[in-house]
C-alpha cells in the first residue's frame, strides 16, 4: 500500500465532512481489485468488499468498516479526472522511459456514457498504446470524436517520445501534430486520407505510376478465423518534389500498404483489396512500414476490444459528472497490470482467475 499510496499522494480528496471517513487510497485500491476481477459498477465494488473482506484486511486498515456503493459512486463522480489521469501518467512514466517501439494513438467512444436528459454526449477517450509492451501509457478525454484533433497534442505532451515511432489514423494527420512529434524527439507514421485532399491525391497518383521509384518488400500472409490477408508495402525515399509543393513538417518518405482479404466458409466471396497511404518522418524500409501498420491495429485488438468484450465498457451506464472518465482510467490501470502478468493466459481467463484466486489477485496488485 505504500507504493500504491505514493502514486496518488498529490491527488486531492474531493469529499467533505463525514463523506471522508473512508480513506481515499483504500477506496481506490478496492475499486482496482474489482476491475482486476472483471467487475465494472460501484454496486459491484461494495459487494466485492463484503465478499473479500478477510482478503482486503490483509493490506487495508478499513478503520471505519467497508465503504458502501454510494461512497464509491460519490468519489468517482467528484474526483478530478485530470488530476487522476496525471497520477496514472506519472505511474506509467517509468515504463514509457524504458520502452521503445511503436506508440499507437487512437480514440474510443464509451457508447452508454451519454445522458439525454442533460444533453451530454458520449465520452470519447483518446489513448496512447505501447504496442510491444501492451501498455496504456496515457489517456485524455474529449466530448466528441471530432475534438480528437485538439486532444492528441495534449496527449503527446504527456509522453516521452525519444526513440519512439508514433502511429495515428487519418484524423490525426495534421501539420501541427507531425511537428510536435518531431519536436519531442519521436518519429511518425501517419495514415493519409481525404482530409488532406491535395497531398493525398499527389501521393496516390505517384504510387499508381508504374514507373515510380519505390522500394518493395515480400508480401506477408496471415490466416485466421476464416480469413486470409495478404499485405505488401512500398516506400519512396525521394520526396523532395513533394516537399517543394506541400512543405510537410519532418517528411522524409511516403509509403503505401496494400491489403487483400479473402474469406472462406459462410463469408466466402470475391477478394477485397484496399490501399492505405502513409507519411513517414524517417526513410524506413518497406518491411518496417508493413510492421508499423500492423502494430497500429494492436490498439483496436488488444485494448479497445478487451475493454468492450472482456470488461463490458460499452455496456457500463456510468453517466453522472466525472464518473465515466475516472472509471475508464481505472480500467486502463487494470489492463496494464493484467498485461504485465507474465503468464500466457488471455485477459478473460486472467480476470476469472483473479476473481477465484486471492493469491493470483495479490500477485497482480504487487506488480
Amino acid at each position: 500500500m505504500e507504493g500504491f499510496s505514493g502514486v496518488f499522494l498529490q491527488l486531492k480528496d474531493p469529499r467533505t465532512g463525514n463523506a471522508r471517513r473512508h480513506d481515499l487510497c483504500e477506496v481506490l485500491a478496492i475499486a482496482l481489485c474489482l476491475c482486476l476481477c472483471g467487475g465494472t459498477t460501484c454496486t459491484e465494488m461494495a459487494e466485492f468488499a463484503e465478499d473479500k473482506e478477510p482478503f482486503l484486511r490483509d493490506f487495508l486498515d478499513l478503520k471505519n468498516g467497508l465503504p458502501s456503493h454510494d461512497t464509491f459512486s460519490r468519489l468517482f463522480r467528484l474526483l478530478d479526472p485530470v488530476a487522476f489521469g496525471a497520477c496514472f501518467s506519472e505511474f506509467m512514466r517509468a515504463f514509457s522511459q524504458q520502452t521503445a517501439g511503436v506508440v499507437a494513438i487512437d480514440g474510443k467512444t464509451l457508447r452508454r456514457s451519454f445522458d439525454t436528459a442533460s444533453e451530454k454526449s458520449a465520452l470519447h477517450m483518446v489513448s496512447a498504446w505501447s504496442c510491444e509492451e501492451r501498455l496504456v501509457l496515457a489517456q485524455i478525454a474529449t466530448d466528441e470524436k471530432s475534438n480528437e484533433i485538439t486532444a492528441v497534442p495534449q496527449l503527446l505532451r504527456l509522453l516521452n517520445l525519444e526513440g519512439r515511432t508514433v502511429t495515428a489514423d487519418a484524423m490525426s494527420c495534421q501539420r501541427e501534430i507531425a511537428q510536435q512529434i518531431v519536436a519531442q524527439g519521436g518519429q511518425y507514421v501517419l495514415s493519409l486520407k481525404g482530409n488532406q485532399p491535395t497531398l493525398f491525391d499527389d501521393v496516390a497518383r505517384y504510387f499508381a505510376d508504374p514507373e515510380a521509384r519505390v522500394l518493395a518488400c515480400q508480401p506477408t500472409v496471415d490466416a485466421d478465423h476464416g480469413r486470409i490477408e495478404t499485405r505488401s508495402a512500398v516506400v519512396c525515399h525521394d520526396v523532395g518534389w513533394l516537399q517543394d509543393i506541400h512543405c510537410w513538417p519532418g517528411l522524409k518518405a511516403i509509403g503505401a500498404v496494400r491489403r487483400t482479404r479473402e474469406f472462406k466458409g459462410a463469408n466466402a466471396g470475391p477478394p477485397k483489396t484496399e490501399t492505405a497511404y502513409y507519411l513517414l518522418s524517417e526513410p524506413i524500409a518497406p518491411e518496417r512500414l508493413n510492421q508499423c501498420a500492423r502494430d497500429h491495429w494492436g490498439v483496436e485488438n488488444r485494448l479497445h476490444w478487451v475493454l468492450d468484450v472482456d470488461m463490458n465498457e460499452d455496456r457500463a451506464r456510468n453517466r453522472c459528472d466525472n464518473g465515466p472518465q475516472n472509471l475508464a482510467i481505472l480500467k486502463h490501470m487494470a489492463i496494464n497490470k493484467l498485461n504485465a502478468e507474465p503468464s500466457k493466459l488471455p485477459i478473460r481467463r486472467k480476470l476469472k482467475k483473479a476473481d477465484r484466486s486471492d493469491a493470483f489477485l495479490r500477485s497482480l496488485l504487487a506488480m
